[in-house]
């Protein structure tokens, strides 16, 4: 009986594809696997085809219905394993199959593909500019060289002409992976000795050496566990076909796997990247690569919200699929971990209060103390300064830098708010309450005291970084002991949505050396990234380390379709009328409706759309309530609760010049303009995250004047 594995491409093919055709290779898939391979060659059913002039001899094509083919390699050495490519239209399928050619490394023995007539076709022309360039990019490593690490003869011609990164970039879509990937890092000026560690000998299988024969087909697939699921047992297919984007979270494109289960980093590790780069993926499987290495070891796994550690440990329970393994992992958020340790460690924990709480507490501190300062200045003050350098005293508050305020304080003025701080914090134990940030400096205290033998990790894996407060890393900072893999993190500073700002390396977190990017979006599509990232155009972002700006350059997806849709309207009423519409459009399009998301900066515009949606007979849910991905219905969230989410179609609705920015969140400049610059870019990256939670299809709207970080599309005609 033929085995059938699944290459990463099908996934990307498969989950795109409306519900019918999804309905058909379930059951084409189902009626392989019941065929043997004399059925299979006798053409029982499926309709196994060559294909024409295809440079791979191996390539077949199957039917899936009148209109629709999946593209299917086959064995060509007396193994049973067949490799299922993709799913595409009936002339498409054959063009797209008769291009691409299949072969394996001799570096890492993985089956890689290449679209051959394209690099025949282009690289006679490239040659012919190389010939004038100044210089060449790989112009330093030998043919030999290159070899050994992977590249074969004809990408080799082709690299021979390659000028500058941009073009290295430009070649990624037709160069086989491994090899593209062992060009991206020689480009980075990785030395060919750290490529051939870190990439080729962590890929190729024990005891397998480039002088041996590349073997079979299955050889091959079993050799590519990063880009290909082999289906080991019936009951399988159907499992994995229900859930198909959660099956394509397996896989690891090779500049992922690469980080996420290196050996080991001699102490603390960063990965960043723009929305949609894999950066949580790498997360969950460095957490199963820590666990595989100790059968004792804790790791811990935390994130800033809620919500957002519910997906982490439901995720990593799929990934993982082995409750003892669990046992070893602490999911939580970092203000969770932190009211748990001061409870063990010191038995009691006020209640907490959150952020309206605490600033109506400042604004009666200032009425009483008849301070010239707003309980906006008061509240930044305490969590950026006080807080953030973990200033204990009248005496501290007095020399500390205040580095990012944009208003000085002379020796009186500091006295002032520290009078504040002292009569703010008595009137927070009188009423037997905190704040988060308190508890989490108090956590830090306790730890650095405690036994972590009993009370701390192993590892810690820290995903959605960006977010936290320094008060916040000074916990996970005291619940590790420094040494090899310690901290693992992952974050993206263009997605900061909440008011922390912090430097690793101020808190003695050192990433230099085993900091990395991952640059390509898999989520959305290339023109969604476009239209999304020109929110941010102009603006500067600093990144995690506190060494310098961060940068999207580079940020690029692999996937195109329609661009979005930003659309102004003269009401309200009319702004919503034109979501119901386009909502229908997408439903009709067989877009279920949990794969449909309305966000909006409040939820009183939330509440709107609900009513207008029920009117319409359509039905939806709050994603505030958690629902499953078996309760039928439109998800309704606020900017801020999609992130970490994603959708296939997405409506951000209510953009106006009065939403975003919110005058309340902002910081007049008068009062402090460095604070005020960041409020203000606190709320261009919401925007950001918002639209780039969609995958195919992107809806922006406003009614009156639009928001100003919307001038590059106010004006665009409708689509």
């Amino acid at each position: 009986m033929p085995q059938l594995a699944f290459a990463n491409t099908f996934w990307e093919s498969f989950d795109v594809l409306e519900k019918p055709i999804k309905a058909g290779v379930r059951k084409a898939m189902a009626k392989f696997q019941q065929l043997t391979i004399a059925d299979l060659h006798a053409d029982k059913g499926l309709h196994l085809e060559s294909v024409n002039n295809a440079r791979d001899p191996r390539m077949r094509t199957i039917r899936i219905n009148d209109f629709w083919r999946g593209v299917v390699l086959a064995p060509d050495d007396g193994s049973d394993t067949f490799l299922l490519l993709n799913v595409v239209p009936h002339d498409r399928a054959y063009t797209w199959a008769a291009k691409r050619l299949y072969t394996v490394n001799t570096a890492t023995r993985a089956l890689e593909v290449r679209n051959v007539v394209a690099l025949e076709q282009l690289t006679p022309t490239l040659e012919k500019a190389a010939a004038k360039a100044p210089a060449l990019l790989f112009a330093r490593h030998s043919d030999t060289v290159l070899r050994q690490l992977g590249i074969d003869d004809q990408v080799l011609r082709a690299v021979r002409t390659v000028i500058d990164k941009p073009q290295l970039e430009a070649f990624g879509m037709l160069l086989p992976e491994d090899q593209f990937e062992v060009l991206q890092y020689l480009a980075e000026g990785f030395s060919p000795d750290d490529v051939y560690r870190d990439l080729v000998a962590e890929r190729r299988p024990a005891g397998a050496t480039p002088e041996q024969p590349s073997g079979s087909l299955a050889a091959a697939i079993a050799n590519t566990a990063s880009r290909i699921m082999l289906v080991t047992r019936p009951d399988e297919l159907a499992e994995i076909l229900d859930k198909p984007f959660a099956a394509w979270r397996v896989f690891l494109h090779p500049s992922q796997r690469r980080l996420a289960y290196r050996v080991s980093y001699k102490g603390p590790a960063q990965v960043t990247g723009g929305p949609g780069t894999g950066k949580t993926v790498v997360a969950l499987h460095r957490v199963k690569h820590l666990l595989s290495r100790s059968a004792v070891s804790r790791v811990l796994l935390t994130t800033y919200t809620n919500a957002l550690a519910a997906a982490l440990r439901e995720n990593l329970a799929l990934l993982l699929g082995d409750e003892k393994q669990m046992a070893r992992v602490e999911v939580t958020t970092v203000n969770a971990l932190a009211n748990r340790t001061v409870r063990a460690l010191a038995g009691r924990v006020p209640t907490p209060i959150g952020d309206a709480d605490e600033r109506q507490v400042w604004r009666r501190v200032c009425r009483r103390l008849t301070l010239p300062w707003t309980e906006q200045f008061l509240v930044q003050e305490y969590r950026h300064v006080i807080l953030a350098h973990d200033v204990r005293s009248r005496e501290e508050y007095r020399e500390v830098s205040r580095r990012g305020r944009g208003s000085a304080l002379g020796p009186r003025q500091r006295d002032r708010v520290w009078d504040a701080v002292e009569m703010f914090s008595a009137e927070l134990a009188a009423a037997g309450t905190i704040t988060h940030l308190q508890v989490c400096a108090r956590a830090a205290q306790l730890l650095g005291e405690a036994d972590l033998g009993v009370h701390g990790f192993d590892h810690l894996v820290v995903d959605e970084a960006q977010d936290l407060h320094p008060a916040q890393w000074r916990v996970l900072r005291a619940a590790v002991v420094p040494g090899p893999d310690d901290l693992f993190i992952t974050g993206d500073p263009h997605q900061r949505i909440y008011d922390s700002r912090v430097s690793l390396g101020v808190l003695g977190i050192s990433v230099t050396g085993r900091s990395s990017r991952l640059r390509i979006n898999y989520r959305s599509t290339e023109e969604i990234l476009v239209w999304s990232t020109a929110v941010l155009v102009g603006s500067r972002i600093d990144d995690l380390a506190g060494e310098g700006e961060d940068s999207l350059t580079g940020y690029r997806s692999l996937l195109h379709g329609k661009r979005p849709h930003a659309k102004g309207y003269a009401t309200s009423q009319a702004e919503v009328a034109g979501l119901v519409a386009r909502v229908r459009e997408w439903l009709a399009q067989d877009v279920q409706p949990n794969e449909i998301a309305v966000c909006a900066r409040f939820n009183t515009t939330l509440g709107s759309v609900r009513d207008e949606l029920s009117a319409a007979g359509i039905p939806s849910v709050w994603v505030r309530d958690h629902p499953g991905t078996e309760v039928d219905g439109v998800r309704l969230a606020t900017m801020h609760a999609m992130k970490g989410l994603e959708f296939r179609c997405v409506a951000v609705v209510g953009a106006t010049a009065r939403a975003v920015p919110f005058a309340k969140e902002i910081t007049p400049p008068e009062v402090d303009l460095l604070q005020h610059e960041s409020d203000v870019l606190r709320e261009r990256c919401l925007l950001f995250v918002a639209s780039t939670r969609a995958r195919e299809a992107l809806w922006v709207s406003w009614s009156g004047a639009p928001s100003p970080f919307l001038d590059f599309a106010a004006g665009s005609p409708p689509r």
